[in-house]
């Protein structure tokens, strides 16, 4: 409607109930709409602030789940699952603020070896463990893309006039190596394979082959942290 066409039709509903009705309704639906328009907005930044950790600036749990399945879909992955080393020590001898220190330097970490592919997934999954989906089609960079992180997360941060530094244990999966692709699979591999590592006193290891070799806990590696009263154990 033109602006002319809008002042006649303003001048109409001053002499006709009719218009004027519909006039009003027109407002209070424009007025409706725009409300319901900044309501779905503002939903929408908070659901998505809600899939971010609040320490790290990573993904929750939650938020990765959701993601990390759409980069797979691009083509051959890996899947890594790393566990902060030391970090009881650290905060039994410097505070849980330095624990909390150690885990936003580790969350930073991921940025730099992998913070310029945009289809990167990296997400915290809670207290000191961490998770990403890299695109990789060319596994030649695997290595210097585990040692980017390693060296990065172990590298010692600034905490209250302090240099302090964690280890940390590395997991990981080629996708290219499973039968077929499955998020939760690779997790569980990457997983054994942080194991691996963690009892060779930390640095990284690749999953061996595409089938689970260790006990599980309702699906979940036995032995892991959150599996000790849990059900009933399977090969």
């Amino acid at each position: 409607m033109t602006v002319p066409a809008l002042e006649r039709f303003r001048e109409r509903a001053q002499h006709d109930p009719d218009v004027s009705w519909l006039l009003n309704f027109a407002r209070s639906a424009v007025q409706a709409g725009r409300y319901q328009s900044q309501m779905i907005q503002r939903l929408s930044a908070e659901l998505e602030q809600a899939r971010h950790d609040p320490l790290t600036g990573l993904l929750t749990r939650a938020g990765f789940e959701l993601y990390a399945p759409r980069t797979l879909e691009l083509g051959p992955c890996v899947v890594l699952l790393l566990d902060l080393d030391g970090l009881k020590r650290l905060n039994d001898r410097h505070g849980h603020d330095a624990g909390d220190a150690a885990i936003r330097a580790a969350g930073a970490a991921f940025d730099d070896p992998l913070g310029l592919d945009p289809s990167v997934v990296a997400g915290r999954l809670g207290g000191d463990e961490f998770a990403a989906v890299v695109h990789l089609p060319d596994v030649a960079v695997l290595p210097w893309l585990l040692r980017g992180l390693y060296d990065n997360i172990t590298a010692p941060f600034a905490h209250r006039g302090q240099s302090l530094t964690v280890g940390v244990s590395i997991g990981a999966c080629l996708t290219a190596d499973l039968p077929a692709v499955s998020l939760p699979l690779a997790l569980r591999l990457a997983d054994e394979a942080m194991y691996e590592a963690k009892r060779s006193g930390g640095g990284w290891r690749v999953a061996a082959g595409p089938t689970p070799t260790r006990r599980t806990v309702n699906g979940r590696r036995h032995g892991r942290r959150g599996t000790a009263l849990e059900g009933t154990t399977t090969s």
